[in-house]
């Protein structure tokens, strides 16, 4: 029987499926339901330093919100303040307590400080790993790539002397150039990278004319991207390779390994078909490796990566260029006058 045992971060799983971050795991039943039916670890729901401030500052309002209405008021309540991270903190160590396979956390903060402070937090409940939520959209003009590429080595470097569990890094696709700034964090310590984040953009009800914002959830036909790093990155890099977005089958887990990643993650997949899903993803990997004569991962994994394939220019542009030289096929399902 095929083997699926991985290795991230320096940990070792029990097969490449991780659960990314959600509100899934709100619920200890889920989290059970999870691990039970084959999740090999999971990354708790992001910990916002944003949604916090916001919170503090709603409360701070409504306890002040009759304090000047007569003339010796100065207070109707008593000195309260904000709990801050601490209830996110308390469901982190439930979680903890609840599962046996490994628990990441993961953390988007805005302060220098803060990333520091909370990252050790969350180190203390007790997680195998800690993720560094780098989902950030830039809103002034005057910002530098460099200027943010720049602060945030600066917060992984700090992160991984304040903390000794594994630290991993989620990026999004929009840098410059990926490649550069994932090999600087592979310098600079990070023990993997998770590519990609999906950024869930604004609407607009052209009925109403509003912004509106929408729960939409990924489809097979977005993981070419973190398949297309994931081969480029196999081999130039210490770091641990986690692909994530657009992997929904058992064929997408193999070919994110076949490409050169370590793992992958999943969320949209167990909302759209359930928890079953993820057992049904492990043994059709699994009759594929018993298939191709697979006893383990390591036998296939970044076969078909950059490094490995005798064509240099798979991952490179002669793909766009094929396709367009050979794109006499598609015309033919356009019905022109």
């Amino acid at each position: 029987m095929a083997n699926l045992q991985t290795n991230y971060l320096g940990i070792s799983l029990r097969n490449p499926v991780i659960i990314g971050a959600s509100n899934l795991v709100d619920n200890p039943d889920n989290l059970k339901r999870l691990e039970d039916h084959g999740a090999a670890a999971v990354v708790f729901k992001s910990l916002f330093e944003e949604q916090i401030q916001l919170e503090q500052l709603e409360f701070d309002e409504a306890l002040e919100e009759y304090n000047y209405r007569h003339a010796e008021m100065t207070t109707l309540f008593p000195r309260l303040e904000h709990a801050g991270a601490k209830e996110h903190l308390t469901k982190l160590s439930k979680a903890r307590s609840t599962l046996s396979i490994p628990l990441i956390a993961s953390l988007n903060a805005i302060l220098h400080e803060s990333w520091v402070d909370y990252a050790r937090q969350l180190a203390e409940t007790g997680i195998d790993a800690l993720e560094l939520n780098f989902y950030a959209v830039p809103k002034r003009f005057e910002v530098t790539a460099e200027e943010i590429e720049n602060q945030q080595i600066e917060i992984l470097r700090a992160v991984k002397n304040a903390v000794e569990i594994p630290v991993s890094v989620k990026l999004s696709s929009f840098y410059t150039n990926p490649l550069n700034f994932i090999e600087r964090l592979d310098k600079a310590g990070v023990d993997g990278v998770v590519i990609f984040n999906r950024f869930y953009q604004p609407d607009i009800d052209i009925q109403q004319m509003k912004h509106v914002s929408s729960h939409q959830l990924s489809t097979s036909a977005e993981n070419k991207l973190a398949l297309h790093f994931a081969g480029l990155l196999y081999g130039h890099i210490a770091a641990s390779i986690c692909a994530n977005g657009g992997i929904h089958t058992g064929s997408d887990v193999i070919k994110m390994l076949l490409a050169g990643a370590d793992a992958v993650q999943v969320v949209s997949m167990v909302y759209q078909n359930k928890f079953e899903q993820i057992g049904r993803m492990l043994e059709e990997i699994s009759k594929w490796m018993d298939e191709k004569g697979f006893q383990s991962i390591a036998d296939f994994k970044g076969k078909l990566s950059n490094k490995n394939i005798h064509d240099p220019f798979v991952y490179q542009r002669a793909q766009y260029i094929d396709l367009l030289i050979n794109s006499d096929h598609l015309l033919k399902r356009v019905t022109l006058p």
